[in-house]
């Protein structure tokens, strides 16, 4: 296994699956120009003050209120226990946040930010800097703890192996993939998310993300065994996960024979509530499936999603609480990370079915929202982040109204999407 990954990678060509033709465009698309020149610079900046050091950007350091939380819970505060977790030092406030190590379930999304930002601009520093950074998760492709390992890998060595094929990364990827297959049990028919907590065998849909791994190894290897796990992955979701209303359940945990253990949440409001970014995970997740199978009940699915959230949002921006059922205060959390992913799928989704243009419209709306002052951060600002507002986990405690590493993955994507989907250059902007 060569020990230099990417340092020998082929030139990639900078139009890849989402290429744009060129010609200037008729529509003002300023905003669209300021969002791609902010991001990349923010990056730009983020990676030459971490310099050789293998620190991977997560967030910006916030504590939490125990009041506030409960209000936003709507919990008695005198019976809810303040259990996992963690308040950071008063000195740690405001300062950036970063993975714990390479196994940190967002280790990816820096690397692959700075691969999409490379691919929107053809800056070659930004190139080197991705090459960089995916270099530090190598370890990655042998660890075997968690459902994550898609997100980990496929947005760092997918995007790598896109925009720059190498062998050694196409080997990652195979090795991660099969690793993640291991967690596949049959009996149940879905992939194992979690190694810890109370649960027996706890499948978030959150993991309905991290499929796309399989997909890009079964077109790697033109082996269909990982699309085929992946799909029936995708069937157990959609038979237990979803409420009549197509909302999803965050958590679902199965007994040994297949049979539901209990349905939940760990990230929501309540177990009956709708998360918000677990209803973009969705949408997005069930796009994914229907472009690889082009099975219409994930089409299905995924345009109920899509009308769920839609019908669903019903803040002045399009920008969603943290959670649909969370209280519409002042100080109730907004989720720029659940907008960013549900923007992305939804252009997607757009190409895939005949009533795309008004999934295309609400994508335009949230970009065009989450690339105002509002929600995106002025170059040299927001600890080098691109996106403000996003909530990680309000009910742990962790990470309440902040820039998160993967709102900007989710925003960048979506940009490439959408100037795919509408035919834009960037030189032309």
């Amino acid at each position: 296994m060569k020990k230099t990954l990417l340092l020998v990678c082929a030139v990639a060509s900078l139009h890849g699956l989402y290429s744009c033709t060129s010609g200037q465009p008729e529509t003002d698309y300023t905003w669209l120009k300021n969002a791609v020149n902010s991001s990349a610079k923010q990056l730009e900046q983020t990676a030459a003050e971490l310099g050789d050091s293998p620190l991977l950007p997560r967030s910006i350091w916030t504590g939490y209120d125990m009041d506030f939380l409960c209000r936003q819970l709507e919990r008695d505060p005198k019976t809810f226990k303040d259990s996992l977790r963690m308040k950071p030092a008063a000195e740690a406030l405001g300062t950036r946040r970063y993975c714990f190590s390479v196994r940190d379930w967002t280790s990816g999304f820096f690397p692959g930010s700075l691969w999409y930002a490379y691919q929107l601009t053809g800056s070659q520093e930004l190139k080197r800097e991705a090459v960089k950074f995916t270099n530090y998760l190598y370890p990655v492709r042998e660890y075997t703890g968690s459902h994550d390992i898609g997100f980990m890998m496929n947005c760092s060595y997918g995007n790598a192996y896109r925009l720059a094929p190498a062998d050694s990364v196409r080997e990652a990827l195979v090795q991660t993939a099969d690793n993640l297959c291991g967690r596949f049990d049959a009996t149940i028919g879905c992939i194992r998310s979690w190694d810890f907590g109370h649960w027996n065998f706890p499948v978030i849909i959150d993991n309905m993300m991290n499929l796309d791994l399989l997909f890009h190894v079964t077109h790697l290897t033109k082996d269909d065994r990982y699309k085929n796990l992946a799909l029936k992955h995708a069937e157990t979701t959609l038979k237990n996960h979803f409420r009549a209303d197509h909302s999803s359940y965050h958590v679902v945990s199965y007994n040994n024979d297949g049979s539901v253990e209990l349905k939940c949440t760990h990230q929501g409001k309540n177990d009956e509530s709708s998360w918000a970014r677990g209803q973009a995970w969705a949408v997005y997740g069930y796009t994914s499936c229907y472009r690889e199978s082009k099975n219409p009940l994930f089409l299905k699915q995924a345009e109920d999603v899509a009308h769920l959230i839609m019908r669903s949002v019903k803040t002045d921006d399009l920008i969603p609480l943290w959670d649909y059922d969370a209280p519409d205060t002042p100080e109730t959390p907004r989720d720029a990370s659940a907008a960013a992913v549900t923007a992305s799928a939804l252009i997607e989704l757009s190409t895939l079915c005949e009533n795309g243009k008004e999934y295309l419209d609400y994508a335009e709306k949230l970009l065009q929202s989450l690339s105002s002052e509002r929600y995106l951060a002025k170059v040299g600002t927001n600890q080098g982040f691109i996106l403000m507002h996003s909530t990680g986990s309000l009910p742990n405690g962790s990470e309440i109204d902040t820039p998160i590493n993967y709102a900007d993955y989710y925003y960048l994507e979506a940009l490439v999407r959408y100037m795919e989907v509408k035919g834009i250059d960037f030189q032309s902007l």
